[in-house]
C-alpha cells in the first residue's frame, strides 16, 4: 500500500542555493503536506546538501540520497526505487512549482489515471535574453509535439508525473544518458512506444531559474545535440529502424516561431540566439558521433551519452 499520493523526486548537483529555493517553493505547496513525500538525490556534489534538506524536515516528509556522480537520469531512477508515493513527480533542483502543483496534478490522475503527464515550464528570469531565447524554443517544443495534449509526445524531466508502477514497468529513465539532455525525450517515446499515453497539462506550472549567460547558452544546446544524437540512435536501435532526424521544416517554423508571437527588436535578437543554438545543438550532435567512434574503437558496447 503507498504511503503518500506523491513522491517528488530532486536530482541535484552543485547548485544548493537553487535547491533551498525549490524547497522552498515546495513548502508552499497548496496540497495537504502529510500527502506527498521529497526525495533529494545528491548526484556525487563534493558538497552535498545535508543542511539544506535538514532545514525542511520539519515542513514535510524529506530525506536525501547520495550516488555517485552519474547523472539526473540515474539519481532519478534512485528516486524512484525508494518512492513510498502512488504518483511519481519530477522537477529539478533550479525549479520552483507553483503553489498548485501537486492540487492540479492530483486533479488531472482522478480523470485519468493511466497517463504519465507533464506541465509546462516556465522562465523565471526574464531580464535574460538567453533564457528567453530558450523559453522560446521550448514554447515552441511543445506547440509542436503536444499539438493534441492528450495525444502529447514531449514532456520535460523537470514538470512530470506518472504513476509509480508505471516508471517502474518501462524501467524508468535510460541510464545510457548521463547528461541532462534528451534523457526526458527518450523517457517519452518509450512510454510511447510500449502503449503508454501522455498528457500535456498547460495549467501544470513550475518556474524555471536559469539565468543564462552565452556561454552557459550554447554549452547547453551543445549538449541537446550531444542528447539528441543519442535519443535517435537509441530509437532506432529499439525500433529496428534507421536514424531519422526532424523535417528542415522544423527547424524553418522554429526560427520563425518568436516572430510568429510579435515582431519587436528583442524577438530579432531572440531569432538570432535560436539561430546560434541549433548551430551549437548540430556541433554537439557531431561532436557525439565522433566521440562515440572513438569509443568503439576502444569498447564497441560503450554507447553511453556521458
Amino acid at each position: 500500500m503507498n504511503q503518500f499520493d506523491f513522491s517528488i523526486i530532486i536530482p541535484t548537483y552543485d547548485r544548493n542555493e537553487h535547491l533551498k529555493l525549490c524547497l522552498t517553493a515546495i513548502s508552499n505547496l497548496d496540497y495537504d503536506h502529510n500527502g506527498f513525500e521529497v526525495i533529494v538525490v545528491n548526484d556525487g556534489d563534493s558538497n552535498p546538501p545535508q543542511e539544506v534538506v535538514a532545514s525542511f524536515k520539519y515542513q514535510f516528509d524529506i530525506k536525501l540520497l547520495t550516488q555517485p556522480h552519474s547523472g539526473p537520469a540515474i539519481a532519478r531512477n534512485k528516486g524512484g526505487l525508494q518512492a513510498r508515493g502512488e504518483y511519481l513527480a519530477f522537477t529539478d533542483d533550479d525549479c520552483e512549482p507553483s503553489p498548485d502543483w501537486l492540487t492540479k496534478l492530483a486533479a488531472r490522475f482522478a480523470v485519468r489515471a493511466d497517463r504519465c503527464i507533464g506541465g509546462q515550464t516556465m522562465n523565471s528570469q526574464t531580464h535574460s535574453l538567453h533564457s528567453l531565447a530558450s523559453q522560446a524554443l521550448l514554447q515552441y517544443l511543445f506547440s509542436y509535439y503536444n499539438a493534441e495534449p492528450d495525444q502529447a509526445r514531449f514532456l520535460t524531466s523537470n514538470n512530470l508525473a506518472l504513476p509509480r508502477k508505471y516508471f517502474l514497468e518501462i524501467g524508468g529513465f535510460n541510464p545510457n544518458f548521463s547528461l541532462a539532455a534528451a534523457e526526458d525525450r527518450e523517457l517519452c517515446d518509450r512510454c510511447l512506444h510500449l502503449g503508454y499515453a501522455l498528457s500535456f497539462a498547460p495549467e501544470v506550472l513550475v518556474y524555471h531559474n536559469q539565468d543564462l549567460t552565452l556561454h552557459s547558452f550554447l554549452k547547453q544546446h551543445f549538449n541537446y545535440g550531444r542528447g539528441a544524437h543519442c535519443f535517435h540512435k537509441e530509437r532506432a536501435r529499439r525500433t529496428g529502424t534507421k536514424l531519422k532526424l526532424e523535417s528542415p521544416t522544423f527547424y524553418l517554423n522554429l526560427l520563425c516561431y518568436p516572430l510568429s508571437l510579435k515582431r519587436s527588436i528583442r524577438d530579432l535578437m531572440i531569432v538570432t540566439l535560436l539561430v546560434l543554438s541549433q548551430l551549437s545543438n548540430a556541433a554537439g550532435f557531431l561532436g557525439q558521433i565522433v566521440l562515440e567512434n572513438k569509443s568503439e574503437k576502444v569498447n564497441k558496447s560503450d554507447y553511453r551519452c556521458k
